[in-house]
């Protein structure tokens, strides 16, 4: 007989598309009704998404991971798409709003950064190779410490380039990467030895879809306010974004295949190349002078699209890249 905290998972993970849907809708109407809420719910955001990121690095073979770190394919692949083709595309469909500056900035600081931490749980839910994406994640983070500077001075001048400090993506690496690792590494070692360690594994993994919708319906409870009252002109950032997203799709498919990934990889590769680091690039716009106020509000417009896409991705990544 199977146990009724089982079925209950899987009828969780049967319906996540429209539970993450559902948690995005709450977030929102939460964030609306509630505008005190905002600064709450922002505080959350990180031991929420730590605690998200720890539930997902419970459920990876660190041995695996390891062997991910040596896929040299894998991870070119991932380099090329996120800081050879994601700066071309990104110039290019900035030119859209280039006549705001506030919005320009928004936009690059968000689409030049790839993401390191949810984009391992939504490529998880389509298939795609969590392993590979963890061992990505250290490259990831100095490259886009590194090169972030250098696409800013490119592509909105010398004055914003020096504006980055690489205090946030430290704090980032370490609250949401590191931390949560460890505790991941630990439990599971400790779950080998003690049945009541593994009984809170398998209850924490249970948990990843209630996981997911929690951190999906803070994210947007935090900001939603702020982006109501600016709509008319955040408006005009958001065909970027959906752009972004459809043209990275198209062009992580493409790379992955070119270089021989199997279907795991190939979907990793996709999420990866459409999926930006909004909360690790939000502290960072935050720190900007005063006449890039709106640039905060954009970044957060961006992961609002992002979710949304991401969701669906999930649903449409069987489709584009079958397994």
């Amino acid at each position: 007989m199977i146990p009724s905290s089982v079925r209950l998972v899987e009828r969780l993970e049967r319906h996540q598309v429209a539970l993450y849907l559902a948690a995005l809708a709450i977030g929102a109407a939460a964030g609306l009704l509630l505008p005190g809420l905002a600064r709450p719910a922002e505080l959350a955001i990180t031991p929420v998404l730590g605690l998200l990121l720890y539930a997902t690095f419970l459920g990876i073979p660190f041995a695996s991971a390891g062997r991910a770190l040596r896929d040299w394919r894998f991870l070119g692949a991932v380099l090329v798409v996120n800081f050879v083709l994601v700066p071309l595309v990104v110039w290019l469909l900035s030119r859209l709003v280039a006549h705001d500056r506030a919005v320009l900035v928004g936009v690059l600081f968000v689409l030049l950064a790839p993401c390191v931490d949810y984009v391992i749980v939504f490529a998880g839910l389509a298939g795609g190779s969590r392993e590979r994406l963890l061992a990505a994640t250290p490259l990831l983070m100095l490259a886009q410490l590194l090169l972030l500077p250098v696409f800013l001075w490119w592509m909105a001048g010398s004055d914003i380039a020096a504006t980055v400090e690489a205090r946030p993506f430290v704090e980032a690496l370490l609250w949401l990467i590191v931390l949560p690792l460890a505790a991941a590494a630990g439990t599971q070692f400790a779950a080998e030895r003690a049945r009541w360690v593994a009984r809170l594994r398998d209850a924490v993994l249970g948990a990843m879809v209630l996981l997911m919708m929690l951190t999906l319906a803070v994210v947007v409870a935090s900001q939603v306010a702020g982006i109501g009252g600016r709509i008319a002109t955040l408006v005009i950032a958001m065909p970027v974004f959906v752009l972004f997203a459809a043209v990275m799709v198209a062009a992580g498919a493409a790379v992955s295949r070119l270089v021989g990934l199997d279907t795991a990889g190939r979907r990793a590769v996709v999420f990866s190349g459409a999926t930006r680091n909004s909360l690790v690039v939000l502290p960072l716009v935050l720190a900007l002078p005063p006449a890039f106020a709106l640039a905060p509000l954009v970044v957060v417009a961006q992961t609002l699209v992002e979710l949304v896409v991401m969701v669906a991705l999930v649903r449409l990544m069987p489709r584009l890249i079958p397994g």
